[in-house]
């Protein structure tokens, strides 16, 4: 797979994209990720990629023809269109299900955002769909695109060292992730469930499950409601002091 940002900050993306297991999976030719300085494309000395709005109002916007310029370069680059996704609060809230589906597309290039945002018309002409990681606004794209890139990377084959490494976590089947537990057994005067260390596999695996339902019971029911659970699981619930219409 292929990323690349285009950003004001490459610095910044490349300098979290290079550590831990991203940067274990680029330098094994995994992922390839790079980060375009965006004022590369601008046309004037002071490098300005940035003007104020029509129509008045506070701060500034983003230009269209310095992004569409970097954009496709990018895709000159590569040989094809990548998918093209704009980090926005105004986008679809990012969901594992969504992040299942990037992670099968070979070539995907982020915008990072700034200052009040981006001229519409290169929204309308090049980008494909803007992302949202939270109903809240930050002072600018590049935490929220290293966020999906790092979370779409871990998901491409290889990346992890197996693929239970994810598909056994929170969100990933619809589910909030069982408790766990490491050494020692007991730490000030709280023991570990003794049918983690007992042994059993299959036993082990029923508590798993069982605790899986009840943390997203506890933490996060209304994911519940997106998730078919059969009616020995509702039971389940039930007994438990969930009430699962």
């Amino acid at each position: 797979m292929r990323i690349d940002f285009i950003t004001l900050f490459p610095e910044m993306c490349q300098a979290v994209m290079s550590e831990s297991v991203i940067g274990r999976a680029q330098k094994s030719g995994i992922l390839e990720v790079n980060c375009h300085q965006l004022r590369d494309f601008a046309f004037d000395k002071h490098k300005r990629v940035d003007d104020t709005t029509y129509g008045g109002g506070m701060g500034m916007l983003m230009k269209a023809e310095p992004i569409a310029l970097c954009f496709e370069n990018i895709c000159e680059q590569t040989n094809e269109r990548p998918h093209f996704i704009y980090m926005s609060p105004q986008g679809k809230t990012l969901t594992q299900n969504r992040l299942k589906e990037l992670s099968q597309i070979n070539n995907i290039c982020i915008l990072c955002g700034h200052y009040e945002g981006v001229d519409q018309r290169v929204l309308d002409e090049f980008v494909d769909e803007e992302i949202s990681i939270g109903d809240y606004v930050l002072t600018g794209g590049e935490l929220p695109a290293l966020v999906l890139a790092d979370a779409v990377a871990r998901l491409v084959p290889g990346v992890l060292s197996n693929d239970e490494c994810f598909t056994d976590e929170s969100h990933f089947n619809g589910l909030i992730e069982y408790p766990q537990y490491t050494k020692p057994i007991e730490w000030r005067g709280k023991e570990v469930p003794p049918v983690l260390y007992s042994g059993h596999h299959a036993n082990v695996e029923k508590w798993r499950k069982e605790n899986s339902l009840l943390n997203t019971a506890k933490k996060r029911p209304e994911m519940l409601n997106e998730i078919q659970l059969s009616q020995k699981e509702k039971q389940f619930l039930e007994e438990n002091g969930y009430n699962i219409k």
